[in-house]
């Protein structure tokens, strides 16, 4: 799990993240305000990957009361892996502790938005069980 001091670490994994995404710029402050929002919650599900001291990958899991499935779901954002540890399995690993801390706290879903021209990741979660779906993001900034 990520920690307060990791902030940083993280804010540098989010500017790789945004500058590869077409929808989003990245915000060094915006990034680092977030980030601590997100663990001053007890419910935060912020998860780090490590080398040594180094973080080097990212996924955060917001959770969601979902309608449709009755019950709690999880939006996957923010998972990344920096350029240099990239083809090592590290995302593989991270996602799958998603997935099994999801089942292990009886989350009946999880959501996640994927760039149209982002093949590798697109077969990364397909290798993972996530289908395909009918839906369009649709987005109001205010």
């Amino acid at each position: 799990a990520a920690v307060d001091r990791d902030i940083p670490a993280l804010v540098e994994l989010l500017g790789i993240l945004f500058g590869q995404e077409r929808d989003f710029a990245p915000d060094p402050v915006k990034q680092a305000q977030a980030l601590a929002q997100i663990l001053s919650r007890p419910e935060a599900r912020l998860w780090v990957a490590r080398a040594g001291d180094e973080v080097v990958g990212m996924v955060n899991a917001q959770a969601v009361i979902s309608t449709a499935e009755g019950g709690p779901a999880l939006w996957l954002e923010d998972f990344v892996v920096r350029p240099a540890f990239r083809q090592r399995g590290i995302g593989t690993q991270l996602l799958q502790h998603v997935i099994c801390e999801a089942k292990a706290r009886g989350y009946r879903r999880i959501t996640l938005l994927a760039d149209d021209d982002n093949y590798r990741a697109q077969a990364l979660y397909l290798r993972h069980g996530f289908q395909p779906s009918a839906m369009r993001l649709l987005r109001l900034m205010l």
